[in-house]
């Protein structure tokens, strides 16, 4: 069973950072696109950063201030936050296209975490 499990989350400044980690585990074939959403109370979801092999793309609110990675070694791929803002307060989670093999299937399935509270102060 594959599992994505967000960390790093808290409470900060403005003007602070943080740096937010989604590690996966299981029985992993390949790890494709990995992104990261949040969600703020009484607002939709939204895309926030993503990652593709080498290849990242940000919303235009965190362009500049956020930094995407990936660790293939660790299966595991980071968010650095920096200059946070009060409309950073939201629940960030981690969105994983994750191949497994199923027998002799491959199967290609989006997974999610469970989310991580980051509340920037004012």
């Amino acid at each position: 069973q594959v599992q994505l499990v967000e960390s790093g989350g808290g409470l900060v400044q403005a003007g602070g950072s943080l740096r937010l980690s989604c590690a996966a585990s299981g029985n992993m074939f390949r790890i494709g696109a990995v992104n990261w959403y949040r969600q703020a109370p009484g607002k939709q979801r939204e895309l926030v950063a993503g990652i593709t092999g080498a290849s990242t793309n940000y919303a235009d609110s965190v362009k500049d201030r956020f930094t995407i990675s990936r660790d293939n070694a660790k299966n595991t791929v980071y968010l650095q936050m920096n200059s946070l803002k009060p409309d950073d307060t939201a629940v960030y989670y981690c969105n994983a296209r994750i191949t497994t093999l199923q027998g002799i299937t491959y199967m290609v399935n989006d997974y999610w975490g469970q989310g991580t509270q980051v509340t920037v102060s004012s």
